[in-house]
């Protein structure tokens, strides 16, 4: 089951103490997000590790998540130390302001530094981030090379490594971070429903079940839309029956091939093929509004 998924490896406790040993060699901390999840794609340790540290949260893969949500939560994460931006660390989207933020949120460090005639200022920013949230990607985008290794799998980047920029920033990076235990079952759900815990652990077909189930709530025009479906049965497993069925996904005796079909929802969400979704939304933003708006636009 999900919410008794119990990932920590012991590489993930090094890292955590490394995070505490390195921050007295950065400037500041950016903290890597996935924009659908913003809640269960945060480390809950982050805020207390880096304490009083100047931090960017970038929201990633913007692309996938309603624009209205992410500005959303732009507005309820940034105070004082804290920023928060919408980025695409595919396509670069937002990433130019990264640096604008960074001389805002040190601006009397670095006014000292010009004072003393040092006006090339080189930020050092640690990048910290759970698995799969588009760590290594970001690192890339920025350095404009394949300095940091991606890969399709969570927690593929594994060592601490430093990358120069252009734009005068330079980035300690460190191997994507869990906790030990998820304290909510929604949590551990919207992990797995984004790839950030590896399915090999989980039963696919369960996690797409619940996925629909999801989805059926708070965006039903978009299953009805994507797969072709007159209307919406009462149950997660009749829908995705009836999923199957437009897409072909049969068996022997006309049977559903609950494996075939649950694959082919999992990777349809996380691609992006169902719109941009968010899982989860600061209080101010009501999924009733957004049903809504969908119906009002036939989407």
């Amino acid at each position: 089951m999900v919410n008794e998924i119990n990932w920590f490896p012991g590489h993930m406790a090094k890292t955590r103490r490394e995070i505490k040993e390195n921050l007295k060699l950065v400037d500041a901390v950016i903290e890597i997000r996935d924009s659908r999840i913003v809640k269960s794609s945060a480390n809950p340790e982050i805020n207390t590790i880096c304490k009083d540290k100047p931090r960017i949260i970038l929201l990633n893969k913007c692309d996938l998540s309603e624009e209205k949500v992410t500005k959303a939560w732009i507005n309820a994460l940034s105070k004082d130390n804290v920023r928060a931006l919408a980025v695409n660390s595919l396509n670069g989207l937002g990433l130019n302001s990264i640096r604008g933020e960074l001389d805002k949120l040190l601006k009397e460090k670095i006014d000292r530094l010009k004072q003393k005639g040092i006006m090339n200022v080189i930020i050092r920013v640690m990048v910290v981030g759970i698995p799969n949230v588009g760590k290594s990607s970001f690192i890339n985008k920025m350095a404009k090379n394949t300095a940091a290794k991606i890969g399709d799998k969570p927690g593929v980047t594994k060592s601490k490594q430093w990358i120069k920029t252009k734009i005068g920033i330079e980035l300690m990076d460190t191997p994507g971070v869990l906790w030990p235990k998820f304290e909510e079952k929604t949590v551990g759900l919207n992990l797995a429903f984004t790839g950030a815990i590896k399915d090999e652990i989980m039963d696919v077909e369960e996690l797409a079940l619940s996925l629909v189930e999801r989805l059926q709530s708070y965006y039903p025009d978009r299953l009805l839309k994507r797969y072709k479906l007159d209307s919406l049965e009462e149950t997660p497993l009749e829908n995705m029956d009836n999923i199957a069925r437009k897409r072909g996904a049969i068996i022997s005796k006309g049977n559903v091939d609950y494996n075939r079909v649950s694959i082919m929802l999992l990777d349809e969400f996380r691609g992006g093929k169902l719109g941009p979704i968010s899982l989860e939304r600061p209080k101010a933003v009501s999924y009733t509004h957004l049903r809504a708006h969908e119906t009002s636009a036939h989407l």
